[in-house]
């Protein structure tokens, strides 16, 4: 089911009910998706390449937010397809550092403050960790992601990091990996990001509530080769939390959705309002120019040449020479000839009276950002 047709429904309702918790970037979010891809907003205007057909095709603007679920599929496909080339020959690892519920109001409060105070915390942790590490003993690169959302869409910051079990030091240039099961104690871990994120907020004089628990969770397990971690991290980096294929109907005053159950790993389904539907996609709507992914180390963009050297050394192909083969955005086919068509103009209205031939709907997946 079209999320825009569930946000036309209940809009309404949702502001009326949910005012007082809105931020201004949830109303513009909330209006972006609205008017995605509508029939009566901005069009394009694309002719057929094939000069002897000549067609036309007035197409609705997506509107780009990367929270709708229509749009940013091919900037995702494309951060997924860098990560995949800056890969390395050793074994990889999944992190996962979550703030316990005692915190998550105050997170919410505090979003772009606690956000980037977790982000803090994990590269201290994990660079210190892997600095201190016998086997290790240097400097890491690492990816993280901050997800805000559980599988049933309820409010649930954690960072996903995954990092290779290498390291590298900067002063002698020595490369040296670790393997097993785990790359280090899932209790050291959360002892520390505890202490780490704690005395940040309180530097930060941001309040503590006093029923913090003294025992937080990390997770740390293997990730072979990294590829299926980064697929599932990116598989929400810029396309919302949810996917429209698991809307399933909305009957009623009531929405259900489709969502994987984490420890069985069934499908099963939630019933809530519209207006809460909307109201908890709203909570993942990041502040407006908060970078969810980021990477340090050896994986930061300001170490290509280092990342380079490595790929060389490991004898693994350049990631530049992949990045430069790129899937490319998909291009919109004439329904008159299959021929490719060419946009020609942006932003502007529909003619009011347009023959249905002069009109082509493309799928979502078909249409540039």
């Amino acid at each position: 089911m079209l999320l825009s047709t569930i946000i036309n429904k209940f809009r309404d309702s949702f502001f009326r009910t949910y005012k007082k918790n809105l931020l201004p970037g949830h109303i513009k979010a909330l209006e972006s998706m609205a008017r995605c891809r509508h029939e009566h907003g901005p069009h394009m205007l694309a002719h057929c390449s094939d000069h002897q057909c000549g067609e036309l095709a007035y197409i609705p603007h997506s509107c780009g937010h990367r929270n709708c679920p229509h749009c940013q599929n091919h900037e995702s496909q494309q951060w997924l397809e860098v990560q995949l080339a800056k890969r390395l020959p050793c074994q990889y690892y999944l992190v996962t550092f979550t703030l316990p519920g005692q915190l998550r109001d105050l997170a919410w409060k505090h979003q772009k403050t606690a956000y980037a105070l977790m982000f803090g915390a994990v590269q201290e942790l994990l660079k210190s960790f892997t600095n201190n590490d016998k086997k290790l003993g240097g400097s890491p690169g690492f990816t993280a992601i901050l997800h805000t959302h559980s599988r049933t869409l309820d409010y649930h910051p954690h960072i996903h990091v995954v990092i290779p079990g290498a390291s590298i030091n900067q002063k002698t240039g020595l490369w040296k990996e670790k393997s097993g099961k785990y790359l280090f104690s899932h209790k050291a871990l959360a002892k520390v990001f505890r202490a780490k994120l704690l005395q940040a907020l309180v530097d930060n004089k941001l309040p503590v509530p006093r029923d913090c628990p003294k025992q937080w969770v990390v997770d740390c397990k293997d990730a072979g080769n990294g590829e299926k971690a980064l697929v599932y991290l990116g598989r929400y980096l810029y396309r919302g939390v949810i996917r429209e294929q698991d809307i399933l109907h909305c009957r009623d005053g009531m929405v259900t959705f489709r969502y994987r159950h984490a420890k069985s790993g069934e499908d099963r389904t939630r019933t809530v309002k519209g207006e809460y539907f909307l109201y908890l996609l709203m909570l993942h709507v990041l502040p407006r120019g908060f970078r969810r992914a980021r990477s340090y180390g050896f994986l930061h963009a300001c170490s290509k040449k280092l990342l380079r050297v490595l790929q060389l050394v490991l004898r693994v192909a350049p990631w530049r020479a992949l990045v430069r083969n790129l899937k490319q955005r998909p291009t919109i086919i004439c329904r008159a000839c299959g021929a490719a068509m060419v946009i020609t103009a942006t932003r502007i209205s529909r003619p009011r009276v347009l023959p249905a031939i002069l009109y082509q709907q493309a799928k979502p997946e078909a249409l540039p950002m």
